[in-house]
């Protein structure tokens, strides 16, 4: 499962969970950050703008997982399937196209963002902490996803039975 050898019994655990058992004080100081962040966003926002991070990032078991709860909560297949794919002609509105727009940017590299991807942000209505909870949710995915990559956890058999195959396959 991991590119680690993970010491002790971790039966029942997820692969994300077993990965962690070597630093299981950071595990629980991040899950209270990412509860902070989660937080202070509707749900939806911070589920769209995780997915944006995960996939371009490349991590697999965080897209799965948080495709998993767009599906579950918000969408049908058929639209999940084009947010994944292009979220441009998703038919979502203009404020989640900006704000997924602007998390990429942030995911791909922080470093490039400017006062006018903030101004479009505001120009939807966004305030500074709005903008703020954005930069911080892709922050938090970038840090786990990256250790779940360089570990080399897979994602659960679970995160691909909660989409279509279809969905799994364009996720993993």
């Amino acid at each position: 499962m991991t590119y680690l050898r993970i010491p002790g019994d971790a039966d029942g655990a997820t692969n994300y969970e077993r990965a962690f058992t070597l630093a299981p004080d950071v595990y629980q100081h991040w899950g209270a950050l990412a509860q902070s962040v989660k937080a202070g966003m509707d749900l939806r926002r911070y589920e769209l703008v995780t997915l944006v991070a995960a996939r371009r990032i490349g991590a697999s078991y965080c897209s799965l997982a948080h495709a998993g709860v767009l599906r579950e909560r918000f969408y049908d297949d058929a639209t999940l399937r084009a947010i994944a794919t292009d979220w441009h002609d998703a038919g979502l509105d203009p404020v989640d196209v900006a704000v997924m727009d602007f998390a990429d940017l942030v995911a791909t590299d922080p470093g490039r963002v400017t006062a006018a991807d903030a101004d479009a942000l505001r120009a939807h209505g966004l305030s500074e902490q709005d903008i703020m909870h954005v930069i911080l949710a892709v922050q938090i995915r970038r840090f786990f996803g990256g250790v779940l990559q360089a570990t080399g956890a897979v994602p659960d058999q679970n995160l691909f039975d909660a989409l279509s195959p279809e969905l799994g396959a364009l996720l993993a």
